[in-house]
């Protein structure tokens, strides 16, 4: 198969062999996963990965997370596996957690952004499992869209957005969970949670015991200019339009209400028009309205409205992913 000319057209399908051919070439092709759609390259081939950050605009600093089938297969690649990571992996791998753990020679410098780490976690889902068996390397992958926006979670999303700068995209249906991996680092004694995500930190800690929850005792302080792992840039899945994460009663008087979105957990505010009403769980289901999320945000930021308002969620469970998404969001 010759190389294609990006531009010209894009292909979405099912077909593992087109996509293993493209990645083989060193090209890149958006994946499934159970929480967002990935934009993958071979990532033991640093030309490869290079054009993720191209097409992606992303900042060179900003590392990503490297996906594999097995866990055998990372030490194959000489990385050294923790015991409270093999502990995780038993019940939550395949799934949304990501592990940080000290770098092999054989990972490139342009993957950990130069740092000493690397990320890496086995993706729940079907399509995509099977596409890494069939590789002899793990696939870079960081969200399908350009960076700092909204991560897709559906194939047509990826093609709205990065369709003329890929060659093809693997369609695996809609993402499951709709959020990203959780993130844990294993690079100090007690391990520390860099990214709140798909996995909550209860369940984590039922396995392993205490955590050092960072993004928690970051408070208002989400902002780093030297991350280890993706997700700690404080202004991420940003939308075009003003979003604001609070209580939306607190700001109805301030704005139009024809021209007023609001995304709630369960609750319906008859202040604003029905139409720009987003209730994403109205039986008050965490998962569920974590599922919907980027969905409903591409949606609302399409609208003609002045302002989005985004309910704070509960702050457990999966709550707090989508806090931590939507005040990223929030960020300007």
């Amino acid at each position: 198969m010759p190389l294609a000319p990006l531009g010209l057209y894009i292909m979405v399908g099912t077909d593992l062999q087109t996509a293993i051919t493209f990645l083989q070439q060193g090209q890149l092709v958006a994946i499934p996963t159970e929480t967002v759609y990935g934009l993958a390259a071979n990532a033991f081939n640093p030309d490869a990965v290079a054009q993720i950050f191209a097409v992606k605009n992303r900042p060179s600093f900003n590392p990503l997370i490297i996906h594999t089938n097995n866990l055998n297969r990372l030490q194959d690649w000489g990385l050294n596996l923790p015991d409270k990571m093999l502990q995780l992996a038993e019940f939550f791998s395949p799934g949304p957690l990501t592990y940080v753990i000290p770098k092999s020679h054989i990972i490139p410098d342009i993957v950990t952004a130069g740092t000493q780490a690397v990320a890496v976690r086995i993706p729940n889902h079907p399509l995509t499992l099977d596409l890494l068996s069939k590789l002899d390397f793990p696939l870079a992958a960081p969200s399908a869209n350009p960076s700092g926006y909204v991560s897709p979670t559906t194939a047509q999303h990826v093609n709205q957005q990065l369709g003329d700068t890929l060659p093809y995209i693997l369609d695996g249906g809609a993402c499951a969970v709709g959020v990203e991996s959780t993130i844990i680092s294993f690079l100090d004694d007690t391990p520390t949670l860099l990214r709140h995500g798909g996995i909550t930190l209860e369940q984590i800690e039922q396995v392993i015991g205490k955590v050092i929850d960072k993004p928690g005792e970051a408070g208002e302080d989400i902002l780093t200019d030297n991350p280890v792992a993706p997700g700690q840039l404080a202004r991420h899945y940003a939308t075009k339009h003003l979003l604001i994460h609070d209580n939306p009663s607190k700001y109805f008087d301030q704005f139009n209400p024809q021209k007023t979105a609001v995304i709630s957990f369960k609750t319906d505010y008859p202040q604003v028009e029905q139409h720009l009403q987003f209730v994403l769980s109205p039986t008050g289901n965490l998962a569920e309205a974590a599922q919907k999320l980027f969905a409903v945000m591409r949606l609302v930021d399409a609208l003609d409205v002045d302002v989005i308002l985004a309910e704070k969620f509960p702050d457990e469970g999966l709550g707090k992913a989508i806090n931590d998404r939507l005040k990223r969001a929030s960020v300007k």
